[in-house]
């Protein structure tokens, strides 16, 4: 018998009704450390103080219009954020997958435009993570998630992370439209572009004409120390960006950004959204980015990030058993491990610490920016507990399979 919640989910034993800072409480008072934040999404902390604010004065005033009349709170989210990037204009949406398909849709009219209509293609790469709409499945090309979903879509192709002679031939191909890149990939397992790489992609999308999308959905908004991770690299600035995720601090929105030459296309109605924009949305991410954009907070993710590498890196030091490798950037932290990634995020339960997975065997960890240096001690504490555990599970293991072994 079904559930009546289609069961594409597999939850955790775990039923928070509250949550303030980085930890969440269940009804009996049990509290957890939250390093997985809604997969990155409450940058701010559980029910920060002022997106609470400006989402209970919102909702008294009007909480929904459709994008057929002038939605307040839209104009003055979109000059801060052109004010803030390469982008001189922005498209809102509910999520980072419609941003992504948004993305898709400018690159390709923008060539359509120009007289270029064979200019489909868009080039990922591998391990990356765009979303579930099936463009965004497609662009990724991930096919665990793409089975039994039928044919694959015509116009995407990919290349390895690491495979540069790769980006510069399928760049050069006169039916490339676009790449995407996630700067540091999430679900992939928290691989980092270095600073080179991304330099040297847009040089080459440059010298083909090909637009240059970043997915910045999880990397963005303060994630890595800096309000977008590409803006840590110099001469690597996107023609088109797709962003969510912690925009609304936890409230669904998100939004694609573009240069005016790019988005020219984009007439009315070439795209559209029902919810995407509306006041709500617009208020809470307003004092979100306003929060988030703030110098003091992006110094205190760096401040935490340094503390939170430089503690798991000692304790890979003290468990090469456990641990193979530290990744990513930022508070977008990856951990590479010998036991299976899902053993070590059901042992951390057994210390109230969540965390979440990640490709090629990675446990994430996602805080939110405003841990305090406190929580960062606990998470490592936690975490070298469980470190001591799955070096425990993995002895009984392996002495269990040595045992059914002989008695084979």
């Amino acid at each position: 018998m079904i559930s009546p919640v289609m069961p594409v989910y597999a939850p955790a034993p775990v039923r928070p009704v509250k949550g303030r800072g980085s930890w969440l409480y269940e009804d009996d008072g049990t509290a957890w450390l939250d390093v997985v934040g809604g997969v990155a999404v409450n940058a701010l902390g559980h029910c920060a103080p002022v997106l609470v604010e400006a989402l209970n004065r919102q909702s008294e005033q009007l909480w929904h219009v459709g994008n057929g009349l002038q939605i307040s709170g839209q104009r003055e989210l979109a000059e801060r954020l052109v004010a803030s990037t390469f982008a001189d204009t922005v498209f809102f949406a509910n999520s980072g997958t419609e941003a992504v398909e948004c993305a898709i849709k400018t690159a390709r009219r923008y060539h359509a435009q120009k007289g270029a209509s064979e200019r489909v293609d868009i080039i990922g790469f591998d391990g990356a993570f765009h979303g579930r709409t099936f463009a965004a499945l497609n662009a990724a090309g991930n096919k665990a998630y793409l089975d039994g979903f039928g044919p694959l879509m015509p116009g995407f192709r990919h290349a390895a992370f690491d495979d540069r002679e790769a980006w510069e031939r399928l760049i050069a191909d006169p039916r490339a439209a676009a790449v995407i890149v996630e700067p540091v990939q999430g679900e992939g397992g928290a691989r980092a572009l270095d600073f080179a790489g991304l330099q040297h992609l847009r040089q080459i999308c440059t010298r083909h004409g090909v637009l240059l999308i970043y997915d910045e959905v999880q990397s963005g908004m303060g994630r890595t120390g800096r309000l977008f991770a590409h803006q840590w690299v110099a001469d690597a600035e996107p023609h088109i960006m797709a962003i969510g995720k912690a925009l609304g601090g936890g409230f669904p929105v998100s939004a694609c950004l573009a240069t005016a030459e790019v988005a020219a296309g984009m007439a009315v109605g070439s795209h559209g959204s029902t919810f995407g924009g509306n006041p709500l949305a617009m208020a809470v991410a307003l004092a979100a980015f306003d929060e988030i954009s703030r110098e003091e907070t992006l110094s205190s993710a760096r401040d935490r990030s340094e503390q939170l590498r430089a503690g798991l890196d000692a304790i890979m030091r003290r468990h090469p058993g456990v641990v193979l490798e530290i990744r990513g950037r930022g508070l977008l932290v990856g951990v590479q491990m010998v036991v299976g990634n899902k053993d070590f995020i059901r042992l951390a339960r057994e210390f109230n610490l969540l965390v979440t997975g990640g490709g090629d065997n990675v446990v994430r960890l996602l805080p939110a920016l405003t841990i305090t240096e406190d929580d960062v001690s606990e998470l490592l504490a936690r975490f070298e507990k469980t470190c001591i555990a799955a070096q425990r599970f993995m002895a009984g293991a392996a002495a269990a399979a040595a045992a059914a072994a002989a008695a084979a």
